[in-house]
């Protein structure tokens, strides 16, 4: 089972110039056109126009029944078809006309030749470009994975499940790409802006910061990719993995949306599993990709609005097979609610479920939006807990 949100998107008709190839090879063209002498090809490309406006002429002159205006531009037009290829060779008769020919049709496998290594040498550099991850993902809605590990190696084969349709875009400074096929990849530092830039950062909808490793600068390096992402695009859910519990406050105030720290959670687990067997085997199997139920945080329809915990239990249950777990209300998880719990508009469910049916899976975009609270209450009788920008806090359990 997954606990991860689902996303679904709809799709329109999308212009050439919005789709990820185009923009990859926008991309390489701005950077290669930063290093080209653009004098040296106007004044080539003047150089061209002005050598087919002189053969044009000197044809006119030569050939007697093309001595008119109107057989000066019959004779630009034939200058021009013979360099690129296509010209008629019977349209001079006189030798003068046939030595123009040939210097013309000489210098058009010169310029072909010329605009084929260009391709070429263009081509080559996009894929090796391309390859060493200095190029542009040029996705939407995509998730940024920031820093390699042990953890984000696990989490990348998670989202490459048929659960999961988003794409993925790393983040890494390595020669090669780590991650492997189906996954973009950027060469670059976290805590850079126009590395992150090249990721999409500003289009994507989740960014998943991974320490390089288990010491305390790899968590201050994290903070200052967070940091960076916050400054390039707030709108965008940061998801961050820490090594010391005692940096949490820090993410908190670089303002990350989620903040895991692994080893506590770990450690909690197996004590738990210590004492009530079983319970390992069944919250990595809840988590984790693969047959069975999933987790889903799921919008709720507005004829759910008033239902109380036991009522809308019974009708997901009845309706869809989910069980429920906890009601999200303006940005705090009130797990296990009491029997008088009502729900309101704007309130979130977090169930268990094979399949959702006809409820859908809360957008990332949509679940910042409702995480912010607009008042601090206390519904019924559970004290409310103030939660950060953008972070989705967990209040005290309602049982």
């Amino acid at each position: 089972m997954r606990a991860a949100v689902k996303r679904v998107v709809a799709a329109p008709f999308r212009p050439l110039t919005a789709l990820p190839i185009v923009k990859r090879i926008t991309f390489h063209l701005r950077r290669i056109s930063g290093d080209v002498d653009l004098h040296f090809f106007r004044t080539l490309l003047l150089a061209v126009i002005a050598f087919v406006f002189v053969a044009a002429f000197l044809v006119t002159v030569f050939e007697v029944e093309k001595r008119s205006l109107h057989g000066l531009g019959d004779s630009f037009y034939w200058a021009v078809t013979t360099v690129i290829g296509s010209g008629d060779p019977s349209y001079v008769n006189s030798a003068p006309g046939f030595v123009i020919g040939w210097l013309l049709a000489f210098f058009g496998v010169a310029i072909v030749a010329a605009l084929t290594a260009a391709l070429v040498g263009f081509v080559i550099d996009y894929l090796l470009k391309e390859g060493q991850g200095m190029g542009a993902a040029g996705y939407e809605n995509h998730i940024v994975v920031c820093g390699w590990n042990a953890t984000a190696r696990e989490l990348i084969e998670e989202l490459r499940g048929d659960e999961f349709t988003s794409k993925i875009v790393l983040v890494h400074d390595a020669e090669s790409n780590p991650a492997g096929m189906g996954v973009y990849f950027v060469r670059g530092d976290v805590t850079n802006a126009h590395d992150l830039e090249r990721a999409g950062i500003e289009q994507a909808s989740a960014a998943i910061v991974f320490p390089a490793d288990g010491s305390n600068e790899a968590d201050m390096r994290s903070i200052l990719a967070v940091l960076a992402i916050e400054s390039l695009a707030p709108a965008v859910r940061t998801v961050v993995e820490v090594n010391n519990p005692k940096h949490v406050e820090h993410f908190e105030r670089a303002h990350a949306d989620e903040i895991l720290v692994t080893s506590t959670l770990a450690s909690r687990l197996l004590a738990r599993s210590a004492l009530y067997p079983g319970l390992a085997e069944l919250v990595t199997d809840i988590v984790s990709g693969g047959d069975g139920s999933e987790l889903y945080r799921v919008a709720l329809p507005d004829d759910y609005v008033d239902l109380t915990t036991d009522e809308l239990s019974a009708r997901l249950r009845q309706e869809h097979e989910a069980t429920l777990l906890a009601v999200v209300r303006d940005g705090m998880t009130v797990t296990n609610p009491k029997t008088d719990f009502r729900l309101r508009p704007g309130d979130d469910a977090v169930v268990v479920a094979e399949s959702l049916g006809s409820l859908s899976p809360l957008d990332p975009e949509n679940a910042l939006e409702r995480d912010e609270p607009e008042a601090l209450e206390e519904p019924h009788g559970i004290p409310a807990v103030p939660a950060a920008p953008n972070r989705w806090r967990r209040a005290p359990s309602a049982s």
